[in-house]
């Protein structure tokens, strides 16, 4: 409620109140009495404007949320993908489709060094031999391809050393 219309209800009762206001007369006769001026005064309800409500209120807090860093890492190589005749040797795994490999020797002396160094790396190394000579020294096999890449990417982030590990495809 504005304080307009608190003085105007205000007003309005005290003139329903007043008995003498309702029937139109005083007490007194306006000729005998001396404080009164021969007209009759003029009730006006005297209005103020209406104060301004000011609600201030404190700002929503700005939430920024600032993306991480993206780790700066070099594009990925294309995966080198070839097709040989592998057989597994030292070995009692069953054969499988594709195969990760990590290192390729002409000497099976160097290649079973090498598998040694990898076991100690957490590795579980299996050499093959290829129809072309080489032993081929591989750290994963799997019978699916999108398998067999996913692990090339995982061991090309962890471990810089091998980022040249390829995709071998035993043919049939």
């Amino acid at each position: 409620m504005t304080l307009k219309n608190i003085t105007l209800i205000a007003a309005t009762m005290l003139l329903v109140s007043c008995a003498s206001w309702r029937k139109g007369s005083t007490r007194f006769n306006s000729v005998d009495d001396v404080y009164s001026n021969t007209t009759k005064p003029k009730v006006v309800a005297k209005t103020e404007p209406e104060p301004k409500v000011v609600v201030k209120t404190t700002p929503e807090p700005k939430i920024v949320v600032k993306p991480e860093p993206e780790a700066v890492t070099q594009p990925q190589p294309k995966i080198v993908v070839r097709e040989e005749r592998v057989e597994t040797i030292e070995s009692e795994d069953p054969d499988f489709n594709y195969y990760v490999i990590i290192g390729s020797f002409q000497s099976l002396e160097n290649a079973r060094n090498f598998k040694t160094q990898l076991i100690a790396q957490g590795f579980i190394p299996v050499i093959l031999r290829s129809e072309i000579g080489f032993y081929r020294v591989s750290v994963a096999a799997f019978n699916d391809e999108m398998a067999t890449r996913e692990r090339i990417s995982q061991i090309r982030q962890q471990y810089e050393q091998y980022s040249d590990v390829w995709l071998l495809k035993k043919m049939k």
